[in-house]
């Protein structure tokens, strides 16, 4: 009975561990610097095992992911001045010799506030704002950045429907090198 226990444990903490592993870190206000975007957008190099001297890739790289609490209008896809803010070391850390080499997806997220297809529009139309002002005010290229709407499908806090980190954007790291 006891080692039942224990595997159910087991089980359930490796469970907490995953699900801690798939969210991105949230980077709010001061924390939204330069290095800490390039630290979190960069890609882990796949772990290796070698055999003499070649080194053999042993799985492919893990997601880089950062999830950015920049805020919006109320109902509306406008962006805040604090918005702009954030979004001006975005477009630096872009831009960096680091991640310059990287296509990347915005991904817009909703609280469950409103009808699903309303926060669908939102969600899509807060990304779609944030590749725009990062295209047209830091020159990143249009071709790097896709923008995509999660309505209110993904909360990063469920407990809290109408937590502010349910309202958010997330950069995702495609891996694929620009041309």
């Amino acid at each position: 009975m006891i080692a039942r226990a224990m595997q159910i444990s087991l089980i359930a903490a490796g469970l907490c561990l995953q699900a801690a592993a798939q969210s991105p870190p949230v980077l709010q206000g001061e924390q939204i610097t330069e290095s800490a975007l390039v630290d979190a957008l960069m890609p882990a190099p796949p772990p290796m095992l070698t055999r003499g001297i070649n080194p053999l890739p042993t799985s492919p790289r893990k997601p880089a992911a950062a999830a950015l609490l920049i805020t919006f209008e109320t109902n509306a896809t406008t962006l805040t001045p604090e918005a702009r803010r954030e979004l001006e070391v975005v477009g630096k850390a872009l831009n960096t010799s680091k991640l310059a080499e990287f296509n990347f997806v915005i991904e817009g997220h909703a609280d469950p506030r409103g009808s699903p297809q309303r926060n669908q529009r939102l969600s899509k139309g807060r990304a779609e704002e944030v590749r725009q002002y990062l295209v047209l005010n830091h020159g990143v290229r249009a071709d790097r950045l896709k923008a995509v709407g999660k309505g209110d499908l993904e909360p990063m806090n469920p407990g809290n429907p109408a937590a502010p980190e349910n309202r958010r954007v997330t950069f995702v790291n495609l891996f694929q090198a620009t041309q």
